[in-house]
């Protein structure tokens, strides 16, 4: 019979296991005496109230890598590009910026036209409130284009041609044509109300240009150079010949632009589409050397003086406004120049009145929201797989982008005074609303591509109703 152990033996035995219970419950006690741990053991370990570990044990037991310089970057440039990737981007980029630009415009309208008007013995909201109510009607057409489908888009472009067509020939007629700036291409509509119908021959060939190229690349003729040519060149041309005729160059160069844009997505070759540049530049060489008031334009670009007579008085006043307003500009309403300094401060240099009354600021701001408008057409044009919407989007965002660059670059004295406004921005309902039904057919677009269209129907009040009640309905009866 083994021997009855003693109680001395007994307490041994307890203290013993006391103190392996207690190494295996404070591990960083065990590993400070240099002991190592056994494999897979992992325990958590309570701290003392009151007891805390140094930064440099914490990260050494929790063993969590240090975020590396330039991750907030990296993760914010992440973000940044997952959010330019979601399906309604480019459609909430048009909207946005399309109506921003719109508003903003009314206010310096209104800001800038109010000396301009009180000189006419009007009031002072005269051209405000033309100019809102060609927005209201800009907004229906605009929500218009945006719900009118594909297939009425290129049903309505061959009536929208030929009424420009003959819109564009009566202002031609003597005693319906009126001239205004001596330029020959409005239409009196009775009251104070007049039309220029060659800012709906912009719409016009953009509809109607994508529609013919589409139907040829379906029946595969865009590589036969005679099938690209013919007949877009030749009825851009006539486009061209109508307004020339009225002595608006700066609107011919836009259309021009149009027809460029719709020749680059058509594939046109670079010996092709270099012959029809230079067929154009020629023309336009020829234009500007027969014209003396064409050719002081051109000598005022960059000018620092008004020069002799005053002729390059408006270009000159343009950098001044700009120049005076600083970053933030000298306040709302509070324009120097528009006092009868700079010549029409509330059309196509209603953007040195901007720079003048909100700064540097301010014109940032303007030519951020192009820059979003651009980049949301050229999104909508690339995504696409359908070869009218490619074309149209790719014509329209050519047409918004080319008429802002020339406006900007005539007030910045980089380029010469062209006569044309700032898109959705400027004073004129006639280019207005052609302008906003152009947004509109970009919306239009946009709503079209697959995961955008599957974005909007999750956003329906009703889809989600429905899919919260599926949902409901899947859960067990025991689940809260």
């Amino acid at each position: 019979m083994p021997a009855e152990e003693s109680p001395a033996a007994r307490g041994g035995d307890r203290s013993r296991a006391t103190a392996a219970i207690s190494r295996a419950l404070h591990p960083p006690l065990l590993a400070t005496a240099g002991a190592p741990l056994p494999d897979g053991l992992a325990l958590r370990v309570r701290s003392a109230p009151g007891s805390r570990r140094p930064p440099a044990a914490r990260s050494r037991s929790t063993g969590s890598p240090r975020t590396p310089r330039g991750g907030g970057v990296r993760r914010l440039h992440e973000q940044a590009r997952r959010a330019w990737d979601r399906p309604l981007t480019a459609y909430y980029l048009i909207l946005g910026a399309g109506l921003l630009i719109t508003v903003l415009g009314l206010v310096m309208v209104y800001s800038a036209s109010m000396i301009k008007a009180l000189e006419l013995d009007k009031p002072g909201t005269y051209f405000f409130r033309k100019q809102f109510l060609a927005a209201v009607i800009g907004a229906g057409l605009m929500a218009i284009a945006a719900r009118i489908p594909v297939k009425l888009h290129r049903a309505l472009s061959y009536p929208l041609l030929m009424g420009a067509v003959f819109l564009m020939v009566l202002v031609q007629v003597p005693g319906i044509g009126m001239s205004v700036n001596g330029n020959r291409n409005w239409l009196y509509l009775g009251g104070p109300f007049q039309l220029q119908p060659s800012e709906f021959g912009k719409l016009a060939l953009v509809l109607w240009g994508a529609d013919l190229l589409a139907r040829k690349q379906d029946k595969r003729l865009l590589n036969q150079w005679k099938h690209m040519l013919v007949p877009l060149v030749p009825v851009a041309f006539m486009l061209l010949g109508l307004i020339m005729l009225g002595g608006d160059m700066g609107t011919a160069i836009i259309l021009t632009a149009i027809l460029f844009g719709l020749l680059w997505l058509a594939g046109a070759p670079t010996r092709l589409f270099a012959g029809v540049l230079a067929t154009a530049g020629l023309i336009g060489f020829v234009l500007i050397k027969t014209s003396p008031n064409r050719m002081a334009r051109l000598d005022c670009m960059g000018a620092s003086e008004p020069g002799p007579g005053g002729s390059c008085w408006q270009a000159v006043h343009g950098i001044y406004a700009l120049a005076s307003g600083g970053w933030f500009g000298s306040g709302l309403g509070a324009s120097v120049e528009k006092w009868g300094q700079l010549p029409e401060p509330h059309t196509d240099f209603i953007f040195a009145i901007t720079g003048e009354e909100l700064g540097l600021a301010g014109t940032l701001s303007v030519l951020a929201l192009f820059a979003a408008l651009g980049y949301a057409g050229i999104r909508v044009a690339g995504r696409t797989e359908d070869p009218f919407v490619r074309y149209a989007a790719g014509g329209v965002t050519t047409w918004i982008t080319a008429q802002a660059v020339i406006n900007i670059g005539a007030v910045l004295g980089l380029l010469p005074i062209a006569g044309v406004p700032l898109p959705l921005f400027s004073y004129g309902g006639s280019a207005l609303l052609p302008t906003m039904f152009a947004v509109g057919l970009l919306i239009a677009f946009a709503r079209e591509d697959p995961a955008a269209k599957a974005a909007l129907a999750m956003r329906r009040p009703g889809v989600r109703w429905k899919t919260m009640r599926r949902r409901i309905k899947k859960r067990s009866s025991g689940e809260r």
